[in-house]
């Protein structure tokens, strides 16, 4: 190969085996938290409110270390089909077909923007009007966590929606809507504001916080950046009505992040 054939240098792509993220203290799910945490479940679809620091997809940890080996098995199902995932930190609405067919069919109506998500989440500074961010979003090449999304002009067309709920005490609490599904797009989103959620350890202040993370976990010093151990993101609603599922499932703020908000004297509005 000569000089000009070869391809530019590229950092990401120096490593064959870039840093992999490990599974911090990775627990074990009980039954009766299982039980506890589904919200509906007929002959198509299970769905669970999933708490944040849970894995959805089957880890080497054994099926009930994760949300779908722990339906699987619970349900004694051949395979809990995920309809969308969550990431590990983030918690909310999380829905399960239970055959082949019913995911499908919900997966290609998730493709085809039929399928209405609605998240919360506790940002970092305070705004008062609606604003939308229409930025496309592609690899962030100059990030040390080498899966991070970034704005860039040659990424995929990504639209999130932020709607303030209520502000005080240098933090948002905002819902969320978005009209694409890319790879972490509210908190790449969020970022590009200026208003990173908070407890986000990737997308907020300094991404060197996640490494950190993956080599010592949870620290004191951790705590004082970040101010909670995970991303302060909740799937609060799920709306399948377009796809055949006649439900809009929907839970309310989970407890921490309600903590987070009473602590600081944000207003929670009723209903949620």
């Amino acid at each position: 190969m000569n000089e000009k054939d070869r391809p530019a240098f590229s950092p990401r792509l120096a490593c064959p085996w870039p840093r992999r993220p490990r599974l911090v203290n990775v627990g074990q799910i009980a039954p009766a938290e299982l039980d506890s945490w589904i919200i509906h479940h007929d002959d198509q679809v299970i769905v669970v409110n999933k708490p944040g620091d849970l894995v959805c997809h089957p880890s080497k940890a054994g099926p009930w270390s994760s949300l779908a080996g722990a339906v699987r098995e619970h349900f004694g199902l051949a395979a809990a089909h995920l309809v969308f995932r969550l990431d590990r930190e983030t918690s909310g609405v999380v829905v399960f077909a239970k055959n082949p067919a019913v995911a499908g069919r919900l997966q290609t109506a998730m493709q085809r923007r039929q399928v209405g998500k609605t998240y919360l989440v506790i940002m970092t500074g305070e705004f008062s009007g609606p604003v939308t961010v229409d930025q496309p979003l592609g690899d962030d090449e100059g990030s040390p966590v080498y899966f991070k999304a970034g704005i860039r002009p040659d990424g995929r067309s990504a639209v999130t929606h932020f709607t303030p709920l209520s502000s005080g005490g240098g933090f948002t609490l905002a819902r969320v809507v978005t009209e694409t599904g890319r790879m972490h797009q509210i908190r790449a989103h969020a970022q590009w504001l200026e208003h990173s959620l908070v407890g986000d350890k990737i997308y907020g202040p300094d991404a060197q916080y996640y490494l950190d993370f993956l080599d010592n976990g949870w620290t004191p010093a951790l705590e004082e950046k970040l101010l909670l151990p995970r991303q302060a993101l909740h799937c609060t609603e799920i709306d399948m009505r377009k796809a055949g599922i006649e439900r809009v499932f929907s839970v309310p703020l989970p407890a921490d992040l309600r903590a987070f908000c009473d602590a600081r004297g944000l207003a929670v509005p009723s209903g949620l």
